[in-house]
This record gives structure tokens, C-alpha cells and sequence, in this order.
């Protein structure tokens, strides 16, 4: 893995460190959703999921031809749930006016596990990449 693939990957996790780093209280919020279906939580979903789609193509060389790709997504995946588990306790620890909450939390990971299966469908689903490694 070269960093020069990975540098879309690595600007999402910087843009999704500065979003939630954000204190609570410039962040507009609408009671009118419910709580576990806010625009806020989309917000988690569709961050998190990019974050696992480009960590799969910065890494596209490395298991395009092999036949254990699900590997790959499955690692991907790990590291965008894990990296949304930090920056919960970052929130809860580290930025001021920013409180942890574990709805975020499943909604990274429900993202990350979303982005992942885009890119396996995209991407995997194809005849001609059913090549050993």
C-alpha cells in the first residue's frame, strides 16, 4: 500500500475528523426527525461509507486479480468502523462542546459496511477478475 493511492482516502478522514470536531453548538439541529433517522445520522452513513469506498480503490492494485477480494473489503470496512469509534471518543474526550453518542457510532459502521458492499458489487461482481492472486 503507497500513500499516493490512498491520498482520497486519507482526505476523508481528515474532512471527517474537522466535521466532528465541530462544537455542538454551531451544528443546526432539527427535533423533527426521529432521533435514529436525523440528518445528522445520514450525514454519519454517507461519510462513512465514502471512507470505506475510497480506502478499496486507493487499494484496487493490490487485490483486483485475486480471488479472496472479500478480504480486502472486509479489512476496509474494519478500518473505517474502527477509525468512526475514534473520533466518538475523540468527541467525547478531546473536542470541547462535542458530546459521544453510540447511535453515531452504529451509523459510522452501518456507512462503512455500505460503502464496502458498493464497492464489492461495483466493482467485484465482474467474470473477468475471477483470477487467483
Amino acid at each position: 500500500m503507497t500513500i499516493g493511492k490512498q491520498w482520497p482516502a486519507l482526505a476523508c478522514a481528515l474532512l471527517i475528523l474537522i466535521i466532528v470536531g465541530i462544537p455542538g453548538n454551531q451544528i443546526p439541529e432539527i427535533p423533527t426527525f426521529l432521533d435514529w433517522l436525523s440528518p445528522d445520522k445520514i450525514v454519519h452513513v454517507a461519510i462513512f461509507g465514502i471512507l470505506s469506498y475510497l480506502i478499496l480503490f486507493g487499494n484496487r492494485q493490490q487485490y483486483l486479480n485475486c480471488k479472496n477480494r472479500s478480504y480486502y473489503v472486509i479489512v476496509a470496512v474494519l478500518i473505517s468502523v474502527v477509525y468512526g469509534l475514534i473520533t466518538e471518543l475523540l468527541q467525547f474526550y478531546v473536542f470541547i462542546g462535542r458530546n459521544a453518542n453510540v447511535y453515531d457510532f452504529y451509523a459510522d459502521a452501518i456507512g462503512a459496511i455500505g460503502g464496502g458492499m458498493a464497492y464489492y458489487l461495483q466493482h467485484f461482481k465482474n467474470k473477468d477478475y475471477n483470477k487467483s492472486c
